[in-house]
């Protein structure tokens, strides 16, 4: 039993790790975008939200990371070598 509980927490917190380090690319990626709205759940100069409009959901052109779905394993296994 008590081996069980630590290996839950164990897990959690490797998830949790990972997630920072998602939140980090992700924020990098958005930071790299030149424009008003890199993802969907910014907002534009009049306070709406760029929705459809953003460059996340725009065909061509910059593709910024918006959520951590959009963060493979891979990149996070390269930011954690840096």
């Amino acid at each position: 039993m008590v081996f069980s509980l630590a290996f839950v927490s164990v897990n959690a917190f490797a998830s949790s790790a990972s997630d920072k380090i998602k939140d980090k690319i992700i924020q990098q990626s958005i930071d790299a975008y030149s424009g008003r709205c890199p993802c969907p759940y910014f907002a534009d100069r009049a306070g709406r939200r760029c929705g459809r409009r953003s460059a996340y959901n725009r065909a061509g052109g910059a593709s910024p990371l918006c959520y951590r779905t959009d963060v493979s394993d891979e990149m996070v296994k390269n930011y954690k070598g840096k």
